[in-house]
């Protein structure tokens, strides 16, 4: 089920208003038979496989707290290999299948593998991430396993955080569905104006830039010089609202009934540096990266070159993790260079950070440094949205021509033709851009939603009636999927 779709509008609230008429004993029955509802409006049948890794960890979560010596490791083992065995076989098959179908190929060699296309299940990387976590932490004693068993299917499937994030951790989850929550029209309120926010984000903002992005990525033939990199440009925000508010619809949902989950974001496109970019970058991913590869592999505590090279990998596995593309492998691999070209001149940059404090210059030194990692990060994204390797040759070879163009009226004229948009439409599309700046250039003094609680009441109002203007003039209302569900 789409946040944004009727069904719903309909689904939660009266969801929320059985979940607090029942009695507390029964309410993670009343979460978790929402939550398989919430998922099998997909695809049913996907449900099974969701099933099947429940069961292989809850009790992989039990045999491990019980066992001693190696069992331990070979239970988590065990449990590990079935989680990224399913991820393999329905999200990678395809990828590894074509890549050796080619090397085969060119070695004049036939193909003994069948090609067997399956869909990819729904949000099947989160699932697999947030149940990994678990035996994870059961094994290295920073979680009791659950004996409940439909508490624990519940800790997978909360729809709220079930199809994209954020991933969870045991810790911070399992206690809260024992826990009761009761009715709290501060909570309540806080939870809707989020959502509220999230929606802005998805409907406003990413689908708007979605028609714009699409027309161009989806036909680069007939595009040329700026219209690809304002493309890329508008991506870059399409991606961010449609991926932030999603976090946003989830954590404020997930509050409505009581339950807190961990921020996803953090005005990502604030950052002055690539490492606090992705600090604030789909946070929950990044530091489950950092938990449970980076550390392992070493970590800061190697040699110099042995950090860089696990800075690499995990990159390129978080690129590979996104999507079984080499486009997500170059993605990750990028900012993998970005992090290491930024630790090799980590020197010069304190240099030029003190002779800019010492000019009395500090905040335009700051916003230098927030305009280079934006462009870069925006540089990254091409190869993101690409489809396919050829698809970014020709991106580079469209961009680099008719570039001065835009000098000339003729060649602006050109641009916006290339890119269709009337004069109405872009005063909207930066209208909305530059309103969720807005909100977010405040939120560096705290949480905006917590913020806006303590203005006057007419500033209050003013900021809801603008949300809510801006959502019935400029949504687009099309049951857009959100771009993460791919993955």
């Amino acid at each position: 089920m789409l946040f944004n779709s009727f069904e719903f509008l309909i689904f939660f609230p009266l969801l929320c208003l059985l979940y607090f008429v029942l009695p507390h004993k029964y309410r993670w029955m009343l979460l978790l038979l929402a939550s398989c509802y919430f998922y099998m409006v997909y695809k049913p049948i996907y449900i099974l496989i969701i099933f099947f890794t429940i069961i292989i960890d809850y009790f992989a979560g039990i045999l491990i707290e019980n066992a001693e010596g190696p069992r331990r490791k070979l239970y988590l083992l065990a449990s590990l290999i079935a989680n990224i065995g399913v991820l393999a076989v329905f999200k990678y098959y395809g990828f590894f299948h074509f890549n050796i179908d080619k090397i085969l190929q060119a070695l004049y060699m036939p193909d003994p593998i069948p090609l067997m296309k399956m869909l990819l299940p729904v949000g099947l990387s989160f699932h697999t991430f947030q149940a990994m976590s678990y035996t994870i932490e059961v094994y290295r004693g920073n979680q009791k396993a659950e004996r409940h068993f439909g508490i624990y299917a519940l800790y997978v499937m909360f729809f709220p955080q079930m199809v994209a994030g954020p991933i969870e951790r045991p810790q911070n989850m399992l206690h809260q569905f024992y826990e009761e929550h009761f009715f709290d029209y501060g909570r309540i309120s806080a939870g809707l104006k989020r959502m509220l926010w999230g929606f802005f984000k998805k409907v406003v903002i990413a689908d708007r830039l979605a028609w714009h992005v699409d027309m161009v990525y989806n036909d680069t033939s007939n595009h040329y010089g700026w219209s690809i990199p304002m493309a890329t440009f508008f991506f870059a925000f399409q991606i961010y609202g449609d991926f932030s508010g999603y976090s946003d619809i989830a954590l404020g949902a997930a509050q409505v009934m009581g339950f807190k989950l961990m921020k996803n974001f953090d005005r990502p496109y604030f950052a002055r540096s690539f490492s606090e970019f992705w600090r604030r970058w789909h946070i929950s991913l990044s530091s489950w990266f950092r938990d449970y590869l980076y550390i392992p592999l070493g970590g800061n505590r190697v040699s110099i070159p042995r950090k860089y090279l696990n800075l690499l990998i995990v990159f390129v596995i978080s690129g590979f993790w996104h999507g079984a593309n080499w486009t997500f492998v170059i993605w990750g691999a990028v900012h993998g260079i970005y992090l290491i070209v930024e630790q090799i001149t980590s020197g010069m940059s304190l240099r030029l950070l003190a002779f800019f404090n010492k000019m009395k210059m500090l905040p335009f030194y700051h916003l230098l440094q927030q305009i280079k990692v934006f462009a870069l990060v925006c540089f990254a994204w091409l190869f993101f949205r690409a489809g396919s390797i050829d698809h970014i040759s020709m991106l580079f070879s469209h961009s680099t021509q008719h570039l001065n163009d835009l000098n000339s009226t003729a060649g602006f004229n050109s641009f916006m033709k290339y890119m269709q948009l009337h004069n109405y439409e872009w005063l909207i599309l930066l209208f909305c851009i530059g309103f969720l700046l807005l909100v977010e250039a405040l939120e560096r003094k705290g949480d905006f939603i917590t913020q806006l609680d303590n203005r006057p009441k007419w500033q209050r109002w003013v900021f809801y009636s603008t949300v809510l203007w801006l959502l019935f003039l400029f949504g687009e209302y099309h049951k857009q999927t959100f771009i993460y569900f791919a993955f």
